[in-house]
């Protein structure tokens, strides 16, 4: 059997596994061997497709990574506005107590709501950013 017959089906195996893993990394291993198989088809020695599997595959999984890592990440479910229907509606805010909350009518019941820590709470317009247990975090529209 020829070394590029070995190292696609090596790819086509580890492409398998991340079918049954959802792993995307292994996918960025296949390439990586997928490339070893380009090197074998054009005659370098073994030891230079192992090297151009690692480079490569290696790589695409630190590149993939660090690319994952610089991406935002999604918003919290509690601040999801395809979550809860809450964020981003306005209420009115007549004033604070002490330790940082109000009572506000809002929906048709009593909600206590929050401002962000770092943020003096004032009175007037605020919109519902997010909701933290059965408390909603306002902003100041």
């Amino acid at each position: 059997m020829e070394q590029s017959t070995i190292w696609w089906l090596a790819a086509g195996a580890v492409v398998a596994a991340e079918l049954l893993t959802g792993t995307f990394y292994l996918l960025m291993v296949a390439v990586g061997l997928a490339a070893a198989a380009v090197m074998a088809h054009l005659g370098v020695s073994t030891p230079l497709q192992i090297v151009s599997a690692a480079v490569v595959g290696g790589g695409a999984v630190v590149a993939w990574h660090w690319a994952k890592k610089r991406r935002p990440g999604d918003p919290s479910a509690r601040a999801d506005r395809s979550v809860n229907l809450d964020v981003g509606e306005t209420i009115y805010i007549e004033g604070w107590n002490p330790d940082g909350t109000t009572l506000v009518k809002y929906r048709g019941a009593q909600w206590t709501a929050i401002h962000r820590p770092g943020i003096t709470p004032a009175t007037g317009m605020h919109r519902v950013a997010e909701l933290v247990g059965n408390r909603l975090l306002v902003d100041p529209v």
